[in-house]
């Protein structure tokens, strides 16, 4: 099993940068592949980014690509997800999510999810 906690969330102003932390526990870890997704108010959740187990393969979605930057420290048992140039439209809560197999943008190829942590963008 795998459980994780997010953390780094805030309120940035336009332009601004986060890098959000999801630390991860159990031995499973440096075997997941890894996901962050974010749901915006009154929104559905929506696929972000992902890296493989070995950090060989990252997958972003095109309303994040070029700004957004996730990374893995199997040693550290921790995913990242750097975030530069935050828009508004970046406001919402990010979850990290775990796969012991290949998932790669659907919601439900994940099988564990931590608790969300809250990124607000002010214009």
């Amino acid at each position: 099993q795998v459980q994780l906690v997010e953390s780094g969330g805030g309120l940035v102003q336009a332009g601004g940068s986060l890098r959000l932390s999801c630390a991860a526990s159990g031995r499973a870890f440096s075997r997941s592949t890894m996901g962050w997704f974010r749901q915006a108010p009154g929104k559905e959740r929506e696929f972000v980014a992902r890296i493989s187990w070995s950090s060989f393969t990252t997958y972003y979605a095109d309303s994040v690509k070029g700004r957004f930057t996730i990374s893995r420290d199997n040693a550290k048992n921790t995913v990242y997800l750097q975030m530069n140039s935050l828009k508004p439209e970046d406001t919402a809560v990010y979850y990290c999510a775990a796969d012991l197999g290949r998932a790669g943008t659907i919601l439900s190829e994940y099988d564990y999810w931590g608790q969300g942590t809250q990124v607000t963008v002010s214009s």
